[in-house]
């Protein structure tokens, strides 16, 4: 799959859940301060055709040479390990020694979306980056894709792989995977940190609003709704895989275009040759991104037990500082971090957000290892 994934306005708003913030720029790495609340609406974003875990690029011609004094994890077309779990394979990076930490990355993107971490926190920690079933490197499976779906295959991980209480990182909607394993397992997860994470806060209007679909719908509209939805979203995966298009999406989600490569682009384009992919995601377009309102954050966050983290990219176009302030308001064990960076600051500013989640790791206490069912 590839993280040129396109959506339409609405599907990218409810499942980012982006709220406007104050019109504030805060200095790269500023430690948040309590404000007052913000006040959340939705905002439409202009639509692009694209979702994308990926960056936003201010030039034109692609670099293919790693960040200064930077180390990053090298590119490897065939992955590096591999897990079954049910049935299905799943790609995973691990390195170092230590506590485990286990990144997980966001819609489209994969384990080499974490290239300028992992090499930086394997220093001190066992640190693993795994990519979702469906994305990257892992399986495409023809399945009924649900968030719950990435909870357990986390759950698992941790379980099969890790076997002893980890912290957990996720940008997007890996963040919010991160979020739902750690409510489902809570003796295994010591912290858990969001990049700019997807999932929505709970609407009761839009709940007591829903009904029973009728006859004539299950009938008559539904069956053209999904011919009409396959044509045009198989249209728009054909035009969303196209490097140029994936360089454009890019474009506009990281604000410093620096670190956006070859490297890049072929760790999203690589996984959409799969002969699977298209239906793929034309399922997580359908059955999953238009369907997220079961799943909230405060749901979630009411059950979280373990200390939080927000590294928070300001200037991301789709999910901005007010949600992360929302965030902390309801769930004090919160620390938050602001970057001036868009969706994915670990890739734009990897320096920074590796700093910030090192000095938070350090304070985040160790549980006794678990012993593995």
């Amino acid at each position: 799959m590839s993280c040129s994934f396109a959506a339409s306005p609405l599907a990218r708003r409810e499942f980012l859940n982006p709220v406007c913030g104050s019109s504030r720029f805060i200095s790269p790495g500023r430690i948040y301060q309590p404000r007052s609340k913000c006040e959340i609406s939705r905002r439409t974003f202009v639509f692009r055709g694209i979702v994308a875990s990926g960056a936003s690029v201010i030039g034109s011609s692609l670099i293919t040479e790693p960040s200064p004094g930077m180390e990053r994890l090298p590119f490897k077309p065939e992955g590096y390990n591999f897990w079954t779990w049910r049935g299905h394979k799943i790609h995973y990076v691990v390195q170092g020694e230590g506590s485990p930490v286990v990144l997980i990355h966001g819609f489209g993107a994969s384990a080499f979306h974490w290239r300028y971490n992992i090499p930086e926190l394997a220093k001190r920690y066992k640190v693993y980056a795994v990519d979702l079933l469906g994305f990257g490197w892992s399986e495409k499976a023809i399945i009924e894709y649900d968030a719950m779906v990435w909870k357990d295959q986390i759950v698992d991980f941790l379980k099969e792989i890790v076997k002893e209480p980890a912290v957990l990182v996720g940008n997007s909607l890996g963040g919010f995977a991160a979020l739902v394993a750690a409510v489902g397992l809570p003796d295994q997860v010591t912290g858990v940190a969001l990049l700019n994470s997807a999932g929505q806060f709970g609407d009761a209007r839009k709940e007591s609003n829903q009904s029973e679909e009728s006859t004539l719908q299950k009938v008559f509209l539904k069956p053209l709704k999904e011919i009409f939805q396959r044509i045009v979203l198989g249209f728009l995966f054909w035009q969303a895989k196209q490097p140029a298009r994936i360089v454009s999406v890019l474009k506009s989600v990281y604000i410093n275009s620096s670190n956006v490569d070859d490297y890049l682009v072929e760790s999203i384009t690589r996984p959409a040759a799969d002969p699977n992919a298209a239906e793929v995601y034309y399922r997580l377009m359908t059955r999953f991104m238009l369907n997220q309102s079961k799943y909230t954050l405060d749901s979630v966050l009411s059950k979280l037990s373990c200390p939080l983290l927000l590294l928070w990219g300001d200037l991301d176009p789709w999910v901005g500082s007010a949600k992360a302030t929302r965030i902390k308001e309801f769930y004090p064990n919160t620390t938050l971090v602001n970057f001036q960076a868009g969706h994915c600051p670990h890739d734009e500013v990897p320096e920074l957000v590796n700093k910030a989640l090192m000095d938070w790791l350090s304070t985040v206490k160790p549980q006794a290892s678990l012993q593995v069912l």
